[in-house]
C-alpha cells in the first residue's frame, strides 16, 4: 500500500511541477514577444534599439525556451495518461544536462539588465513595451493575461533553476529505491545540485557591488522592512544593510511613470553601531502597544475580505469591485503589520543617536543582528558620506534590493500557496549538540498574516547538554506556510533585564525553519524532522489536522469519568454545583499561573495534559499532589480540555443560534435583555460553572500588564471552547474552513468577551430578575 501512497505523491509532484513550467514557458513566451518586431525595425531607418542592444538583452532566451518547451511536450501526456510505471527520469536528466545554457544566461545577465535599464532610459517607446510584457495566463485559468516588467521576466530563469532542483528532491523522496526512474532523477538532481553551486557566487545578481567613492565594493548583504519607532510613533522602513554601513530608508511617494525612489532617513556606518546592553538603553519613550483586540478585529477583517475576493472571483465579479476589496485589505494588512510588532531591537551611533525597531519575532532580531556582527569582524573604518555619496548610495537601494513588496498577503501572486488554515501539532523530542550543559529551553514560530508570531514554549531542561523535552503542542495556523524552532539558554540572572519590556534577555543558541509543505503535513500520521542550527539539532515531530476536521466535537460513549460527560451527570454524582475538575485547576491557576506570561494562550505539553486527564477519569486520589507538581500551562491546557470534550458546548447546542443571534443585535439595551435571558435559558450546572469560570478569568485579566492577557485574549482562547455546536451541519455553500471558521468564531469570540466586559453577574439575581427580563421586549 504504501509503495502505491507514494506513486501517488509523485504524481501529485508532477503536476504541480508542470503546472508551474507552464507559467514559466508563458513567461519566456511573454519576453520572446517583443524580440522579432524590435529585430524588424533595428534595420530600418529609425531602429528602436540596435541589433546588438537586442542581442544582450535577450542572449539566450530562445534556447531556453525550446528546452523547456519540449520538455514540457513530453512530460505532459506522462502525467495525464498516470499509471504507476510511467518514466520520466530520462527528461528530467535531458532537462539536466542542458544546462550550460543557463551558466551563459547567467553570465550576461548582469549586462542584460544593464543594457534593457540604459535602453529603456534613452528610448521612450522600448520603456513603454518593457513597463509591461503580457504573460499569457495558464490554460486552465480565466485569467487572460497579467502584465509584468522584463526587469522581473528576466529575473526568472535563475530562479527556475533552484525551483527544478527541489522538485527532483521531491520526485526521489517518492520514488521507490528499485523504479527504473530512481538512478536517473539521482543523477539529473547531482548535475542540479553541482551546478547550482558553481554559480551559487554569482547567481543572486541583485547583491551586485556599489563602489564606494575611493573605489572599493560596498555590497548589499541583507534588507527587508521593519518597523521604527520615531517621535513615539510607528513607521515602516526599508532598511538596507551593506558591508560597512547600514542605511534606514523610506519610499519616497513619487508622481505616475516616474522611477520609484528611497529617501534616506539615516545612517550609521557599521564601525560606529553598537547593541546597546538591556542596562544601558535608556527606558524608550513609551510606544503604546496596540490593544489586541483591535488586531484581532483587523485579522477578522481581513479573513472576511480575503472570503469576499474569493467569491468575486469565483463568480466572475468585476475587476473593480475587487481591486476596491484588495485595496481595503492592503490597508488593513499594513495597519496590523504596523501595530502588532511589539520585540524591541535597539541600535546605537557610538557618536550619537539611538534607534529603535519593533520587531515581531525574535527570530528577525536575532538576524539582524547576527548580520550585522558577522561584518563587524571585518576591520572596518568609520567614515563619512558626503550629500553625492549618500546619493549614490540611497539611488542603488532601488535596483539591489531583494525584498521588493511588503510582507503582507494582497502583495502576493495568486498562484502562490495560501498556506495552511488549521491545527498543526508538534511535538518537540529533543536537541544535540551543544559544547557544554545549560538551562535550555525551545520556542516555536509560524507565519500568520504576512509576520512571525511566537507560538509555543518548552519548559526549561535545566543543567544539561542533551535536553529531552518530548513536549507536545497545538498550534493554529492562519495561512501559514513556515515553522521555526529557536532554542534558548535561560538567563536566571536578574541583572540582565531589559528596560523595555522588564523581560530577562535569554541568549539564542540556534534557530532553523522549514518549509510546510500542505503534502508532507496533511498525511494522517506524524512526520519526523530535524532542524540543525549551527551545529545544534533539534528533532521534532508534527501532524497537521485542518479546520473542517478540528470543528468536530466528538461524543464520549462513556458514563464513566468526567471528560466527554455530560455535566450534569458530573454534578450530580459528585453532589457539586461546578465540577471537581474545574474547581481544581482554576484554583491552582490563581495560586501560581497568575502571573504566567501567556496563561492559557502557550499550550501545555500534550503528555502531561493527558496524564492530568487519566488522573481526573480515574479519581484518583492523587489529583491535589499531581497538581501541585504540574507544569502550569499543562493545567491551564487540562482545564481548555475538559470544555473542549464535553458532548455539547457548555452554553449548549440548543442556544448557540439564540447566542449568535443576540450578539448580532445592535441596539444595546435589547442585547442586555437577550444576552441576560439566554443566560437564564441554561441549565443550573451549566449557568453556575459559565459565572464561576467568568470570574476567574476576570482575575486572570487584572494581571494584564504581568501575563499579557487581555479579556479579548481570553475570549479568542474560550469562546469557541465553550460555543462551538457539538455537530457543525455541513454548509457545503461556504466555500471553506477558512470561512465559517472567521465569521463564526468571530462571533463566539464576541459572545464571551460581552459577558466578561460585564458588570458581575449574581446566578442569584438572574434568577429574581426574570420579571425585569421578560422576553417579549
Amino acid at each position: 500500500v504504501e509503495a502505491g501512497k507514494g506513486l501517488e505523491m509523485r504524481k501529485l509532484v508532477l503536476s504541480g511541477f508542470l503546472a508551474s513550467e507552464e507559467i514559466y514557458i508563458n513567461q519566456l513566451e511573454a519576453l520572446l514577444l517583443p524580440m522579432k518586431p524590435l529585430k524588424a525595425t533595428a534595420t530600418t531607418s529609425q531602429p528602436v534599439l540596435t541589433i546588438q542592444q537586442i542581442e544582450t538583452i535577450f542572449y539566450k532566451i530562445q534556447d531556453i525556451y525550446e528546452i523547456h518547451k519540449e520538455f514540457y511536450d513530453n512530460l505532459c501526456p506522462k502525467v495525464q495518461q498516470w499509471d504507476s510505471q510511467v518514466t520520466m527520469g530520462h527528461l528530467f536528466q535531458k532537462l539536466a544536462s542542458q544546462l550550460g545554457v543557463y551558466k551563459a544566461f547567467v553570465d550576461n545577465y548582469k549586462v542584460a539588465l544593464e543594457t534593457a535599464e540604459k535602453c529603456s532610459q534613452s528610448n521612450n517607446q522600448f520603456q513603454k513595451i518593457s513597463e509591461e510584457l503580457k504573460v499569457k495566463g495558464p490554460k486552465d485559468s480565466k485569467d487572460s493575461h497579467t502584465s509584468v516588467t522584463m526587469e522581473a521576466l528576466l529575473y526568472k530563469p535563475i530562479d527556475r533553476v533552484t525551483r527544478s532542483t527541489l522538485v527532483l528532491h521531491d520526485l526521489l523522496k517518492h520514488t521507490p529505491v528499485d523504479h527504473p526512474d530512481y538512478p536517473l532523477l539521482q543523477d539529473a538532481l547531482r548535475i542540479s545540485q553541482n551546478f547550482l553551486s558553481s554559480i551559487n557566487e554569482d547567481i543572486d545578481p541583485r547583491r551586485t557591488a556599489v563602489t564606494t567613492p575611493k573605489g572599493e565594493t560596498r555590497q548589499l548583504v541583507k534588507d527587508g522592512f521593519l518597523v521604527e519607532v520615531s517621535e513615539s510613533s510607528r513607521k515602516l522602513r526599508h532598511v538596507f544593510l551593506f558591508t560597512d554601513v547600514l542605511l534606514c530608508a523610506k519610499l519616497k511617494k513619487t508622481s505616475a511613470g516616474k522611477h520609484q525612489q528611497y529617501d534616506c532617513k539615516w545612517y550609521i556606518p557599521l564601525a560606529d553601531l553598537v547593541f546597546p546592553s538591556p542596562e544601558e538603553s535608556e527606558a524608550s519613550p513609551q510606544v503604546h502597544p496596540f490593544p489586541d483586540h483591535e488586531l484581532e478585529d483587523m485579522k477578522m477583517k481581513i479573513s472576511a475580505l480575503k472570503s469576499e475576493i474569493q467569491k468575486e472571483k469565483a463568480n466572475k465579479g468585476q475587476s473593480r469591485a475587487i481591486e476596491r476589496l484588495k485595496k481595503k485589505m492592503f490597508e488593513n494588512e499594513f495597519l496590523l503589520l504596523l501595530n502588532s510588532p511589539t520585540i524591541p531591537f535597539r541600535i546605537h551611533n557610538r557618536n550619537g543617536k539611538s534607534y529603535l525597531f519593533l520587531l515581531s519575532s525574535d527570530y528577525e532580531r536575532s538576524e539582524w543582528r547576527e548580520a550585522i556582527q558577522k561584518l563587524q569582524k571585518k576591520d572596518l573604518q568609520a567614515f563619512v558620506l558626503s550629500s553625492v555619496e549618500l546619493q549614490v548610495l540611497t539611488g542603488s537601494c532601488f535596483k539591489l534590493r531583494t525584498v521588493h513588496n511588503i510582507p503582507v498577503t494582497s502583495n502576493k501572486d495568486d498562484d502562490e500557496s495560501p498556506g495552511l488554515y488549521g491545527f498543526l501539532h508538534v511535538i518537540v523530542h529533543s536537541a544535540k549538540g551543544f559544547k557544554q550543559s545549560a538551562n535550555l529551553y525551545c520556542t516555536l514560530e509560524v507565519d500568520s498574516f504576512g509576520y512571525f508570531v511566537s507560538k509555543a514554549k518548552t519548559r526549561v531542561f535545566r543543567d544539561t547538554a542533551e535536553p529531552k523535552w518530548d513536549e507536545e503542542f497545538e498550534i493554529e495556523l492562519e495561512g501559514s506556510q513556515s515553522l521555526r524552532i529557536l532554542c534558548y539558554e535561560k538567563c536566571y540572572d536578574k541583572t540582565k533585564v531589559n528596560k523595555d519590556n522588564n523581560e530577562i534577555v535569554d541568549k539564542i543558541m540556534g534557530k532553523g525553519q522549514i518549509q510546510l509543505d500542505p503534502q508532507t503535513v496533511e498525511t494522517k500520521n506524524w512526520h519526523t524532522d530535524v532542524i540543525e542550527m549551527n551545529g545544534i539539532k533539534v528533532e521534532f515531530s508534527m501532524k497537521f489536522t485542518s479546520r473542517d476536521m478540528s470543528l468536530k466535537r466528538t461524543p464520549s460513549k462513556k458514563q464513566t469519568g468526567v471528560f466527554g460527560v455530560k455535566i450534569s451527570v458530573v454534578t450530580k454524582r459528585e453532589r457539586s454545583k461546578v465540577p471537581y475538575i474545574v474547581r481544581q485547576c482554576v484554583e491552582e491557576v490563581e495560586k501560581r499561573g497568575i502571573e504566567e506570561v501567556g496563561i492559557y494562550r502557550i499550550s501545555g505539553v500534550a503528555t502531561d495534559i493527558q496524564a492530568l486527564k487519566a488522573v481526573f477519569d480515574a479519581n484518583n486520589k492523587d489529583i491535589l499532589l499531581m497538581l501541585s507538581d504540574m507544569d502550569i500551562n499543562a493545567i491551564a491546557g487540562t482545564l481548555k480540555l475538559y470544555f473542549r470534550e464535553l458532548p455539547e458546548p457548555l452554553l449548549t447546542d440548543r442556544l448557540y443560534p439564540a447566542f449568535m443571534e443576540g450578539i448580532a443585535l445592535s441596539d444595546p439595551a435589547a442585547k442586555e435583555n437577550c444576552m441576560m435571558h439566554l443566560l437564564r435559558s441554561l441549565p443550573d450546572p451549566n449557568l453556575i460553572t459559565f459565572l464561576f469560570l467568568l470570574e476567574h478569568l476576570k482575575r486572570v485579566a487584572e494581571k494584564e500588564p504581568i501575563n499579557k492577557m487581555s479579556l479579548h485574549n481570553l475570549a479568542t482562547v474560550f469562546g469557541p471552547t465553550l460555543l462551538r455546536p457539538s455537530e457543525v451541519e455541513s454548509k457545503a455553500h461556504l466555500t471553506s474552513a477558512a470561512d465559517i471558521w472567521s465569521h463564526d468564531v468571530m462571533a463566539q469570540v464576541q459572545v464571551l468577551l460581552y459577558y466578561l466586559q460585564h458588570p458581575p453577574i449574581s446566578f442569584a439575581e438572574l434568577k429574581r430578575n426574570t420579571l425585569y427580563f421578560s422576553t417579549d421586549v
